[in-house]
């Protein structure tokens, strides 16, 4: 198949171009290279994409109309994997117009794509930030999700209902995928994985928010990678047992599915912390500070639709994943 890839300089998005080129399929790669992060880290991204036969790159932002336009038009995706987004929740606070021209003009954009070019299937990337302030455990798909607590999860929210209306309307089969906290080699520099390995390296001491009481659903970038892609081979339907009177948010009568992507396995901040540490080879020296603004104490998956729909099961021990990423920062940062 010929695929578009949004975001694929990005962290989840070139670990996903690698898998779908080494099964054979044809990988157009968008990213817009913007600075919100070391753009040398997503041309060293690029670079292991780039000798593969299959793999074309376009500088393009989402957000460009007539660009996306013009590109659906010429390529005609059999399928799309969106993953471009203005990422962070901290970062919304500072800058929440990035998140609207990124994640609600840039989805519009792939969603008319999509509608006018006869795409068979779009998947694209939802966030457990969207369950906000929910305090039931674990966070299951059927949950409301209308107490966000972000622009970034709102944004998120939105594209929901947004390709909701596309399935609807335009029988154009979406799949929404929340991601639950992804880690691992190539990651993002405002994670706090990379963030403490880095300090810890340095010795620098890290800071440690609502003093060490988080939870989160870590999970491996190789798990995430194989659910994203065996979501896209399982193409969304209309649920035959949905019920307008008494409405499952994540399914519908038109080809619309929404699924939690994650480890199914909440682990505490210290604990994490700690693998960080046994990896690395060092203590850290910790700075406790208050819950950050639009930051969320726990996030727990409830995978079992994912794994009904597609056969997902998460196999990456934290402490195995960590110690993955730990190797690649030494090995990429020559430390």
């Amino acid at each position: 198949m010929k695929i578009l890839v949004t975001g694929a300089a990005g962290f989840i998005g070139s670990h996903t171009s690698l898998l779908l080129l080494a099964r054979g399929d044809t990988v157009v790669g968008l990213d817009n290279l913007n600075d919100y992060y070391d753009v040398q880290l997503k041309l060293d991204r690029l670079a292991r994409l780039t000798p593969h036969e299959n793999f074309r790159f376009v500088k393009l932002d989402v957000a460009d109309r007539e660009g996306m336009e013009k590109l659906f038009a010429e390529e005609k995706f059999d399928k799309v994997i969106h993953l471009a987004a203005q990422a962070g929740v901290r970062y919304s606070l500072v800058n929440p117009h990035a998140y609207i021209e990124s994640n609600i003009s840039g989805f519009m954009n792939i969603l008319e794509g999509c509608r006018h070019n006869k795409v068979q299937h779009l998947v694209y990337a939802s966030s457990s930030s969207v369950y906000g302030g929910n305090t039931k455990m674990p966070f299951a798909e059927c949950d409301s999700v209308d107490h966000p607590v972000s622009m970034y999860a709102a944004t998120k929210k939105a594209n929901e209902l947004m390709a909701h209306t596309y399935s609807h309307l335009f029988g154009l089969p979406t799949t929404g995928l929340r991601f639950f906290t992804v880690y691992g080699p190539w990651g993002r520099p405002d994670m706090a994985l990379f963030l403490f390995t880095k300090a810890i390296l340095e010795g620098r001491p890290i800071d440690v928010f609502n003093h060490g009481k988080m939870k989160r659903d870590f999970t491996y970038v190789d798990d995430i990678v194989q659910g994203v892609i065996k979501t896209l081979d399982h193409t969304a339907e209309p649920d035959a047992t949905y019920n307008a009177d008494a409405p499952n948010p994540s399914t519908s009568n038109a080809p619309f599915r929404v699924f939690n992507i994650g480890n199914n396995n909440p682990v505490e901040l210290m604990s994490f912390i700690e693998a960080i540490e046994n990896a690395v080879g060092k203590k850290a020296e910790k700075n406790f500070m208050p819950l950050q603004d639009g930051d969320v104490p726990a996030t727990y998956a409830n995978t079992d639709a994912l794994n009904a729909w597609t056969g997902f099961v998460p196999a990456t021990p934290v402490p195995v994943g960590i110690g993955r990423f730990v190797e690649w920062y030494r090995s990429y940062y020559k430390v």
